[in-house]
């Protein structure tokens, strides 16, 4: 059997794992030093924007197209598989226009999309506020409605994809660090020799999609790659109801920021983009956190009432010099596959990245 060693478990390592448990005639280790999304997938809210996006062609839409569709099998999959419900919000993206929004592109960009068999709907101000009356505010000009899009709950999907995988014979080692990762030609066999801080093990393939932790895995193998650390902060209210009408909770995103419905008049809202201010690290900035809430009470008032419940700070993985997410051979390495570098777009990208792995694994 093909011996394939998969190195990080958040939500694209994970779906790596189940994607491939599918194929007969593969033996599959997943590794994390942690525990399942306890990295970057654990600060992600879940919102998959691929019908609603400006990405029209190429690889950039393809990945966004090929995981929209395939989210639409693989919940009722995982969940008849491990009899687990995961929360899959179908009612939809509303994405707030303003007045530096450009209309008639959203128009174009509507055209193209029923050209490709996908629906977009332009609102009105009338009309948005007869679906979503929690929002106010008389700078917003439009709305654009994407019925297909979806927001799902990354830690739950990516505990269920784990669950999956190993009813399907995936060997997990959860708590193991990987310290090294010996090529064929040092260790004198024909397989990837990978030292945990437990064990060894040995595998044909290596498939790296450790987030942030990429980096040094491709650096010991001579071979570079930089992914920077972008943070996210983002908070949590709690309502006695639901807001707006509560048998239409789709997704509210303005200004690059959403109100993410969660059920029980919950309700994240986030998030911040920080940038590293020197060198590499970043570290989180209360004024922006407390921006963030002002902003989100711009558009809907009704979150001034809400009692905030919790509030979460995250980094994601941004590549430098290279377009994200990096899917692809490691140069020098063509049995070491990158899966990693996906930006904000991990969850989205997650099932696409998948079929990019198990397609390029299954050619050989």
């Amino acid at each position: 059997m093909t011996k394939v060693a998969i190195i990080g478990c958040g939500v694209i390592g994970a779906a790596i794992a189940y994607e491939l448990s599918r194929i007969p005639q593969l033996n599959l280790t997943l590794i994390d030093q942690n525990y399942p999304a306890s990295g970057s997938t654990g600060a992600a809210l879940g919102v998959l924007m691929g019908v609603i996006s400006h990405k029209t062609k190429g690889r950039a839409w393809q990945l966004r197209r090929d995981s929209i569709q395939r989210y639409e099998t693989l919940i009722p999959e995982l969940e008849r598989i491990t009899g687990k419900e995961i929360p899959f919000n179908r009612q939809g993206i509303v994405k707030l226009l303003f007045p530096e929004d450009n209309l008639e592109k959203w128009h174009k960009l509507a055209e193209t999309r029923r050209n490709q068999g996908w629906e977009l709907k332009i609102w009105d101000r009338t009309q948005l506020q007869q679906h979503c009356p929690q929002i106010e505010n008389n700078q917003i000009i439009a709305a654009v409605y994407s019925p297909q899009d979806r927001q799902i709950n990354p830690t739950i999907l990516t505990e269920t994809l784990v669950a999956a995988a190993i009813s399907n014979g995936v060997d997990c080692k959860f708590g193991e660090k990987v310290t090294k990762i010996i090529p064929p030609d040092q260790n004198k066999t024909e397989n990837y020799q990978i030292e945990t801080t437990k064990t060894t093990i040995t595998a044909d393939w290596v498939v790296i999609a450790a987030g942030l932790g990429s980096t040094p895995l491709t650096t010991a193998l001579q071979q570079s790659l930089t992914l920077r650390p972008v943070l996210g902060q983002a908070l949590k209210f709690k309502f006695d109801s639901d807001l707006g009408k509560s048998d239409f909770q789709p997704v509210v995103t303005g200004d690059d920021k959403h109100i993410v419905p969660l059920g029980n008049g919950e309700y994240w809202f986030g998030a911040t983009v920080e940038f590293p201010q020197n060198g590499s690290e970043v570290t989180a900035q209360p004024e922006l956190l407390a921006q963030l809430h002002q902003d989100a009470i711009a558009f809907c008032p009704a979150l001034a009432a809400g009692k905030i419940i919790q509030t979460w700070i995250g980094k994601r993985p941004r590549p430098e010099g290279q377009a994200a997410p990096v899917i692809q051979q490691l140069p020098n390495y063509p049995k070491v596959l990158l899966a990693t570098g996906h930006y904000r777009n991990g969850v989205l990208l997650a099932p696409a990245t998948a079929q990019a792995i198990a397609a390029i694994i299954a050619k050989t």
